[in-house]
């Protein structure tokens, strides 16, 4: 059996994420030897800037794919809402191990809910899919940036900064992380970024003892909503880093995928729904992108891009 080399960004949640994967490894094939690299990239490095403003898809992944290109490292694993729809030549993401949950978590030390917050209340995120529902849903609230780390961003919470910050609920399971109050933010209410608590393990296409080696990962059922929901982000044109939701979800054959656009300050959200085979679910998210397209959705977003180059 060879010897692997996972290539990872170096934060707790991202090791927590490469770490499993090494275990899974190790139990499925005893005696094989796995290791770590870890690789900064431009999304790790740059934190005085909102990801909106930094620029390009793929800040927390180009990196990592490089290492994979110059056979560095043997796989990456990736969180897949970091990833883009587009993949350098000669890597796929053709493995996609079972979901964690999809849905953002409202952390406070004093507020229980969102609905608890006092009028004017400084919430930290700094995603601006996040910012966007939670205006459409308080246009009272004061959005401020937070980046960092996952705990990193917990940490300025608990230190006052922040009336309360939205999170990744997978991460806070993963890391097992708490806040004194917390609120799951869900769909149909709350939906989630393309991808939210999925995984994704990439690779060199060529290498197909790797593939062989990591197909014992896969879970389909989460590979076709995540294809779904990035079939939606690609019709829509879009990287991670703009107001853009998808949350799909399986019934019986078919998958029932909705789709979310609005303007940064919560105004103008766009949202609608399609059903369509399980089998054909990149070709559904693309119809969805479309519909929302027609619905206006092209209009908001050249806004949203002329806004965050401002």
């Amino acid at each position: 059996m060879r010897k692997i080399t996972i290539a990872t960004r170096g934060s707790k949640l991202a090791l927590w994420q490469a770490n499993h994967i090494s275990d899974l490894l190790r139990n499925e094939y005893p005696g094989i030897e796995v290791q770590l690299l870890k690789i900064k990239t431009k999304g790790d490095i740059i934190l005085d800037v909102p990801l909106a403003k930094v620029g390009g898809k793929g800040l927390f992944v180009k990196e990592i794919e490089e290492a994979l290109l110059a056979k560095k490292a043997d796989l990456a694993v990736h969180s897949m809402k970091d990833v883009p729809t587009e993949l350098p030549e000669g890597l796929e993401v053709g493995i996609i191990p079972p979901r964690e949950a999809e849905t953002d978590s409202l952390l406070s030390v004093k507020y229980d809910s969102l609905k608890d917050l006092p009028i004017g209340a400084v919430v930290g995120t700094s995603s601006l899919r996040r910012q966007s529902q939670l205006l459409t849903l308080r246009s009272d609230l004061k959005i401020e940036s937070l980046r960092g780390n996952l705990d990193t961003r917990v940490g300025k919470l608990l230190a006052g900064k922040f009336d309360a910050i939205v999170v990744a609920t997978a991460g806070m399971n993963r890391l097992n992380l708490t806040a004194p109050k917390s609120e799951i933010l869900g769909p149909p209410r709350f939906l989630p970024a393309v991808a939210q608590g999925a995984l994704g393990i990439e690779y060199r296409i060529e290498d197909t003892e790797i593939q062989d080696i990591l197909g014992f990962l896969h879970h389909e059922e989460t590979a076709r909503q995540v294809r779904a929901e990035r079939g939606f982000l690609t019709g829509l044109d879009g990287g991670c880093q703009v107001p853009i939701a998808a949350w799909s979800v399986r019934e019986g054959d078919n998958i029932k995928l909705t789709g979310f656009v609005a303007d940064i300050d919560g105004s103008s959200p766009i949202r609608l729904e399609r059903t369509g085979p399980a089998d054909e679910a990149w070709d559904l998210g693309m119809s969805l992108a479309d519909d929302v397209l027609a619905a206006g959705a092209k209009e908001i977003l050249d806004r949203v891009y002329d806004k965050c180059k401002a």
